[in-house]
């Protein structure tokens, strides 16, 4: 049973920057697809970034050139770099793990993913 917890969430004015991280436990994701999700209150949870196990990344549109998603396998841990953040970013964040075993599949919809954090809050003010 593979359990993951976000940190790094908080309340940011507008053009600032957050390092969200997400730490994995009962498994390894170096094997992983490992995303990042997010759902504003009233909105449907929304892609925001995926990485593969073979190092592939891609980001939702509204997130492109703005987010950075990285792993760091030796600590288990997940990060997104969120950087010139607009009051439109905030939501609750999920970091969520695909376990299937292609290290090339690049997964952007919630249903890939069979683990799923607790959420994070990033709040941005204008």
């Amino acid at each position: 049973q593979v359990q993951l917890v976000e940190s790094g969430g908080g309340l940011v004015q507008a053009g600032g920057s957050l390092r969200l991280a997400c730490l994995a436990s009962g498994g390894s994701i170096s094997t992983y697809g490992m995303g990042w999700f997010r759902q504003a209150p009233g909105k449907d949870r929304e892609f925001v970034a995926v990485a593969s196990a073979s190092g592939n990344t891609m980001y939702g549109g509204s997130v492109r050139g703005r987010f950075t998603i990285s792993r760091d396998n030796a600590k288990n841990t997940l990060y997104l770099q969120m950087n010139s953040l607009k009051p439109e970013d905030t939501a609750v964040y999920y970091c969520a793990a695909d376990t299937r075993g292609d290290p090339y599949l690049v997964v952007v919809v919630s249903a890939g993913y069979k683990y799923w954090g607790q959420g994070t809050q990033v709040t941005v003010s204008s």
